[in-house]
């Protein structure tokens, strides 16, 4: 998960980084916020502290240095070396002009200078300070040094004037924080229906059966394909776990329930990834009140739906169906029979014996079954596990190069780091 250091500079446009903050926590990057002494006169520290849940770094003064297990931290030192990337937006022609020039009186300009990561602008001026000789010089220097300046937009500006010196669109900055970090958007013409989590048969109004599912790998492959640009609708059984930012969240708690989600939002799905645990039984006949313990208890269960074969019997053509199989033991053959009997394109198999794996944990391991395939997923993190699963399902839809060449190898590589 990125780190982005965000300094906001004292300009009308000031106001429009607090939605910039959230498109870039959509992205799951973790934002902190430096503001300079002018642009608190245009918005409020708190405003940033409540969207970013850290503190808002305003002065050199107010906290210069704090100790934690007896070592001395310098707080635009330590904010430097957090950052995965400095952008500064938006940026005046003041504060670009200070540190083009390596001034640094204040938090935001001592922090750039103790920087050595990617460094991004996005001014906003009035046309003619744009314009200026000077800026101009400015920016050929931050240029040089390597600083990527996202372009002021053209059209009417708070002044009253017309001309360049817009803040740029939000979605322009957080583009070009994506290349920056070298973040693949390649999920982005996918709509993908994620299921998550274990479901509950309700066996009285107070009980339930259910099962041990967390929902961590349907989370993670939830996060991972929101990150990399796919729209994701999450169908999720109670968990314990945050929503990932961005997604469009349907809580069901029964099998029933899940159906009926699923294949309500089919429709819109380009994809389907169906990690949830869905019970396999659930009661003929719940209760109407809470059973009294009087002895022994026969419950009558009835076979569950599966979701699997209605949403490959419903999907519309082109829709890629991934199933999960949670097995004791690796059994590739069976698993290769869960496949060709529910008629997905590819299905996980897990096996849950393994200590330390699995359910509850944030590791796991698999193999992807395909109709002609057999890929081994080794263990990993789940999140690691969850793009990898994206990576096959591209290969299946033929977008991305085959398992073995060059490029792919490389993708797997840095996935391993």
């Amino acid at each position: 998960m990125p780190n982005i250091l965000l300094g906001v500079c004292g300009g009308i446009a000031a106001y429009k980084s607090a939605e910039l903050v959230r498109a870039l926590q959509r992205q799951s990057m973790q934002v902190r916020v430096v503001m300079t002494k002018a642009a608190e006169e245009f918005i409020r520290p708190l405003t940033f502290a409540s969207l970013t849940s850290h503190k808002v770094f305003t002065s050199l003064w107010d906290s210069q240095v704090e100790t934690v297990d007896d070592e001395l931290l310098i707080e635009h030192i330590t904010q430097a070396q957090w950052a995965d990337l400095l952008l500064i937006a938006p940026a005046t022609a003041n504060t670009m002009a200070k540190l083009a020039h390596g001034i640094a009186d204040d938090f935001l300009s001592a922090t750039y200078l103790a920087n050595t990561a990617p460094v991004i602008f996005a001014p906003a001026m009035n046309v003619n300070m744009w314009n200026h000789p000077a800026t101009q010089a400015n920016l050929l220097t931050l240029r040089q040094r390597g600083h990527h300046i996202v372009e002021p937009e053209s059209g009417y500006l708070a002044c009253g004037m017309t001309g360049s010196g817009r803040f740029p669109e939000i979605d322009a900055i957080v583009e070009s924080v994506l290349s920056e970090l070298q973040i693949s958007r390649d999920l982005a013409a996918e709509t993908i229906l994620i299921t998550a989590g274990g479901t509950r048969e309700p066996i009285d109004p107070v009980r339930f059966l259910g099962n041990r599912s967390s929902g961590k790998m349907g989370y993670a492959l939830a996060a991972a394909a929101q990150h990399r640009g796919a729209r994701v609708i999450l169908v999720t059984a109670p968990t314990a776990l945050p929503v990932p930012e961005g997604c469009e969240v349907v809580r069901v708690t029964t099998a029933a329930e899940m159906q009926d989600a699923v294949l309500n939002h089919l429709p819109r799905a380009t994809a389907v990834i169906k990690a949830a645990a869905v019970a396999d039984f659930r009661m003929k006949h719940a209760a109407p009140s809470k059973l009294e313990r009087n002895g022994p208890l026969t419950l009558e269960l009835e076979p569950t739906e599966d979701i699997v074969r209605r949403v490959v019997d419903a999907r519309r053509p082109g829709t890629l169906v991934i199933a999960f199989a949670a097995e004791m033991g690796l059994d590739l053959e069976r698993g290769r029979e869960k496949l060709l009997r529910k008629g997905a394109d590819a299905i996980v198999v897990n096996d849950i014996t393994q200590e330390g794996l699995g359910f509850d944990s944030d590791r796991n391991a698999a193999t992807l079954l395909t109709r002609v395939q057999s890929i081994d997923l080794p263990e990993s993190s789940k999140r690691q596990l969850a793009e990898r699963i994206l990576d096959e399902m591209l290969r299946l839809r033929g977008l991305v190069p085959q398992r073995g060449s060059a490029a792919s190898i490389e993708r797997e590589e840095a996935l391993s780091v």
